[in-house]
């Protein structure tokens, strides 16, 4: 009979060090060393962990007309932000390599030309290297007036010996084609970093683990109002003290919760994945195996690169 591996994998759900880039890096790097005492094999955290998700700020949006108030706070999230390959990723990777873990880590991207902003998912191989990324596709609501839109080239995946990695991040979740292109190429792990911290997200995880045959690992952050800078404190006034809850959580191809779903507090949610389970799965259902009816419908996504091979 054959014998299937089994891939430990860690989430993190933690508060980062909002609007401060280099104290960002320093906690990535302190949460990458404890999940390699926990001996994760791979490691994913939350969307725009570096340096935060923005979450209450208006950035003084005005339909027709631009403050000198919003681009101040645009300018220090800019500042904030990091680009990739820089100084920072190396410092974030070399913490990898010592670590030899395969990590995936959400981020504000800074476009080097034009400096566009872009919320990104980099992808980190267990020697260190920055092995490419994902930029989200399409922002949602008022994260369209401060990150850009990715086209197709950034539908990463990468065949590891851990298994075919790849995901989307936050509401990139709920567009149909878009998970579509990650389950042709054969995802047996789908990340899915986030920002929804509402009880239905568990049942949308639920689904896709469900849907695509695959394990699903969905990090958020946990974070209170006193965590932003005074200097936004006034901003955020009519925000709750607990501003985003979490609910972290790893799932099984077959629905069923591994681990989490943490709530109200930081934490390191840890899970053996067992590649039988993969395996049995399919047994009854392959959105792109014996469930696809080729003859009846044809999906392309456009530009998106070959799966890398490592």
């Amino acid at each position: 009979m054959a014998s299937f591996k089994t891939v430990k994998v860690g989430v993190v759900q933690a508060t980062p060090a909002l609007f401060d880039l280099e104290k960002s890096v320093e906690l990535t790097i302190s949460w990458i060393e404890r999940a390699a005492q926990e001996h994760c094999q791979l490691l994913l955290f939350p969307e725009s962990f570096i340096p935060c998700y923005p979450r209450g700020l208006t950035f003084d949006a005005i339909v027709g007309r631009r403050t000198d108030k919003g681009r101040d706070m645009w300018l220090d999230y800019w500042s904030n932000s990091l680009e990739a390959p820089s100084a920072h990723t190396h410092r974030i990777g070399e913490a990898v390599r010592e670590a030899g873990l395969f990590t995936a880590l959400g981020v504000t991207e800074r476009d080097p030309i034009g400096g566009t902003l872009h919320c990104s998912l980099l992808y980190f191989g267990p020697d260190g290297s920055l092995l490419g990324k994902h930029r989200k596709l399409k922002p949602t609501g008022l994260e369209r007036y401060i990150w850009g839109e990715s086209d197709g080239s950034s539908l990463v995946s990468f065949n590891t010996n851990l298994g075919t990695i790849g995901g989307l991040i936050c509401w990139e979740n709920y567009m149909p084609l878009a998970r579509m292109a990650m389950y042709q190429k054969g995802v047996d792990i789908y990340l899915a970093p986030t920002a929804d911290a509402r009880d239905s997200w568990q049942a949308t995880m639920q689904h896709i683990a469900l849907e695509g045959r695959c394990f699903v690992l969905a990090s958020n952050q946990v974070v209170q109002k006193s965590d932003y800078p005074e200097r936004y404190q006034a901003e955020l006034a009519d925000e709750p003290e607990l501003m985003s809850r979490g609910g972290s959580v790893i799932i099984s191809p077959m629905g069923e919760i591994l681990a989490g779903p943490l709530w109200n507090g930081e934490g390191l949610l840890t899970a053996e994945l067992d590649f039988a389970t993969l395996a049995k799965s399919k047994l009854d259902f392959d959105c792109v195996g014996h469930y696809s009816r080729p003859d009846v419908f044809t999906f392309d996504a456009v530009n998106q690169p070959p799966t890398v091979k490592l």
